[in-house]
């Protein structure tokens, strides 16, 4: 078993009709009903809970931390973005979604601003996989097409991906890199673009199978925890 705890905002939900229709229970409630699987224990926090629900025990407790934010970037603490900046370089897994390329933890992880070109015009946007090798796009036909999702375009301020493997084509033009995998530290970080509060992305089986692999390839790898610093020799000199 896979330990997943699914942070959300938990905002537009409780203030926006047009995403209360979408998602009524949250975006972390959709997206634990969705990945649901005898393979992965789900556990849910917001931001609103003592501590964004995201405790040292909480954080010690899970293997994949699964981040959706957009409106709240700045009510998340700091001192809790310090905790789980923390767990990923110790090897938690991180699958950051789409508006949360811009809080402050995956901004602390890139080292850069993480911007973009944005529009909201309900257009169609097409998911090419381009790197079909890896894990994350297993069982993930060449291309997933949303009928309706907002648009992120070039140029993403990020650091060159350590792997690109899925690009992005919007009805407007724009291309985007939308599936893009990072390592710091001990840790796996997956970003994942689509999934706009409006749109009910997160209920696309193609989709959720993408998040499923993408958890499946950010937990913990099992080895040594390296040892840094003054370091006597192994061998007698």
């Amino acid at each position: 078993m896979i330990n997943v705890t699914i942070w959300n905002e938990f905002l537009h939900e409780k203030l926006h009709e047009e995403v209360t229709r979408v998602y009524p229970e949250g975006i972390h409630i959709a997206l634990q009903k969705g990945l649901a699987s005898d393979k992965l224990n789900i556990r849910t926090a917001t931001l609103e809970e003592a501590e964004h629900g995201l405790t040292e025990e909480v954080l010690q407790q899970t293997d994949v931390l699964v981040w959706w934010g957009h409106m709240g970037h700045d009510q998340v603490a700091d001192h809790i973005v310090d905790r789980v900046h923390a767990r990923v370089m110790e090897g938690m897994g991180l699958i950051v979604l789409h508006s949360a390329h811009f809080s402050k933890i995956f901004k602390k992880l890139m080292g850069t601003g993480c911007d973009l070109k944005w529009r909201e015009a309900n257009e169609k946007e097409r998911i090419w996989v381009v790197n079909p090798g890896h894990p994350i796009a297993s069982g993930i036909p060449e291309y997933i097409n949303l009928e309706h999702e907002e648009m992120y375009g070039e140029h993403f301020d990020i650091p060159a991906p350590d792997e690109l493997i899925f690009l992005s084509w919007f009805q407007g033009g724009e291309v985007f890199r939308s599936g893009c995998t990072f390592y710091r530290g001990q840790g796996k970080i997956f970003y994942f673009r689509p999934g706009h509060e409006t749109f009910p992305t997160y209920y696309n089986e193609h989709i959720l199978k993408v998040i499923d692999n993408g958890i499946h390839w950010a937990k913990p790898t099992i080895t040594a925890t390296p040892v840094r610093g003054n370091h006597a020799p192994l061998e007698i000199l």
